[in-house]
């Protein structure tokens, strides 16, 4: 069941909420059982047998989380245990297959058996959480849940279970328990999400043409002009599907109560790769962070064991993503170019403005009126590598899109090498004037134009701010029946990241 669906829209919410908020169960005990049966329901619907991995996957931590914790002397054992129990599970339904195959075609000779498992719809996330648990319960950031059904509720919420945001338990441990639901939260809520719904069903799935076709167009026809249109069609696709379902799960979690932490920061308008990451998909960013690069000595050790550290984060980053060169690959791409601009262009930018400090304050000794004629070439380089960072992070999505690290070289060689297909049939059947639209209102939703407003508005006068939320509200109940329309139209879109 996804969220853009008819049944998800006007059958599961509908029903849950009007249960939810019956007022004759509003002990605490009754909510969270409705919830966690419900988040149960929600994932047997597509996963039917699935749903067993992931009970006995919380219920093996719960009774490790608790054994830790009344340990003394085997704690680091009891820890060792759960990690390693949790990432067999990880690689049985997502790597073996992967790895089998590949062994195979090493070793012809040895012809061992493969097994393909049907990889279990958003594995990965809850995995993810489970292991964040039992960490934050091993460094004693958190306290040990003794109560399965809470813990269960944690797991398995269905606004993130599928895809996101990873959730951290000591975020939500006293909302479970402690929250309190009321018509403006439920009311921030639906708006959160009704953008995300909009930029799932308005603009992820109409620009998903686009890149669809560029990507399946034989590359002996494919010209340079289409292969870019291709390329960033799909950097707003993703960001939209991705960042669309997080703002569901997010709006979904405050209609019942729960807060949780933002998972975009509008990664489009990041001034480096550095900055990106701290702003696309940050719940896997930080827990990578917090759960393999800290402990592993993060930057307080020698460049060479930092350097290592960073290629373990972004070994298992591309990993985790999926059983696929491509993906393994993308993160060590991403490893080299973060490497490249912390010794490299971070270092540049530091030299650079200690020169211009120096002029400024020689000039200001000598009291010269015109300060603003000294050369600003920090500013002036940030923004080039502001842009040169942005046509990198979209040549990262060609790999991470293509089905083959082949696929990708030829697709990026097009991109750069000037080529003129003699047919041009992407260019001329597939894109055109009017096309350009769709990508025009994907730039300006990348970035915060409208939070601007709104804060712009709100600093004005209090009448403007109430007139300007009711025209908001209007704009999104007409988005909310224009997604409607193409939810009742359109053929099934599942959400990119379903896949990992």
């Amino acid at each position: 069941m996804v969220f853009s669906s008819v049944t998800f829209l006007f059958l599961f919410l509908p029903a849950l909420l009007i249960a939810y908020y019956n007022p004759f169960f509003k002990k605490r005990n009754f909510r969270n059982g409705l919830l966690l049966l419900s988040s149960l329901f929600f994932y047997a619907w597509g996963e039917t047998l699935f749903i067993f991995v992931m009970l006995f996957s919380i219920l093996i931590n719960y009774a490790i989380a608790i054994w830790m914790n009344n340990s003394k002397n085997h704690k680091k054992l009891w820890l060792s245990v759960s990690v390693v129990g949790n990432l067999s599970l990880l690689f049985v339904f997502k790597y073996l297959g992967f790895v089998l195959s590949n062994l195979n075609r090493l070793f012809p000779k040895i012809h061992l058996p493969y097994i393909d498992f049907v990889l279990p719809i958003g594995i990965s996330f809850f995995t993810f959480q489970i292991m964040s648990y039992v960490f934050d319960v091993y460094y004693k950031k958190t306290d040990v849940q003794k109560n399965v059904f809470n813990l269960a509720l944690y797991i398995s919420f269905f606004p993130q279970l599928i895809a996101g945001p990873i959730v951290r338990y000591n975020s939500i441990e006293a909302q479970i328990n402690n929250r309190n639901e009321n018509p403006e939260l439920f009311s921030q809520g639906w708006r959160r999400f009704v953008v995300g719904l909009a930029k799932k069903c308005l603009l992820s799935n109409m620009i998903a043409t686009f890149a669809d076709s560029a990507f399946s167009t034989n590359f002996t026809e494919l010209t340079t002009f289409s292969a870019w249109i291709g390329a960033i069609a799909y950097t707003f696709q993703i960001y939209f599907d991705f960042s669309g379902y997080s703002d569901m799960a997010i709006g979904l979690g405050k209609m019942f109560g729960f807060h949780f932490e933002e998972n975009f920061n509008y990664p489009y308008m990041a001034s480096s790769v550095t900055d990106f990451w701290r702003r696309w998909h940050i719940s896997l960013s930080t827990w990578f962070r917090d759960y393999v690069y800290i402990p592993l000595g993060g930057n307080r050790c020698s460049k060479p064991r930092n350097a290592l550290n960073l290629f373990a984060v972004w070994a298992f980053t591309g990993i985790w993503h999926g059983a696929a060169w491509t993906f393994w690959i993308w993160g060590i791409y991403y490893f080299v170019l973060l490497v490249f601009e912390k010794n490299v262009i971070f270092k540049f930018f530091k030299k650079e403005d200690i020169k211009t400090e120096s002029k400024i304050k020689k000039s200001s000794e000598n009291q010269l009126p015109k300060l603003s004629k000294i050369p600003q070439t920090p500013k002036i380089g940030r923004f080039i590598w502001r842009i040169f960072s942005l046509i990198l992070i979209i040549a990262g999505w060609v790999i991470f899109r293509s089905p083959s690290m082949i696929s990708a070289l030829q697709f990026l060689k097009t991109m750069i090498v000037p080529t003129l297909s003699p047919s041009g049939n992407f260019s001329s059947q597939n894109f055109s004037w009017q096309n350009l639209t769709i990508f025009v209102i994907c730039t300006i939703a990348s970035f915060p134009i409208l939070p601007f407003i709104k804060q712009k508005i709100a600093e004005k006068s209090r009448i403007c701010n109430t007139t300007f939320k009711i025209a908001t509200d209007i704009c999104l109940i007409l988005l909310f029946l224009l997604c409607v329309c193409c939810v009742v139209g359109g053929a099934y879109s599942p959400f990119i990241y379903f896949n990992f």
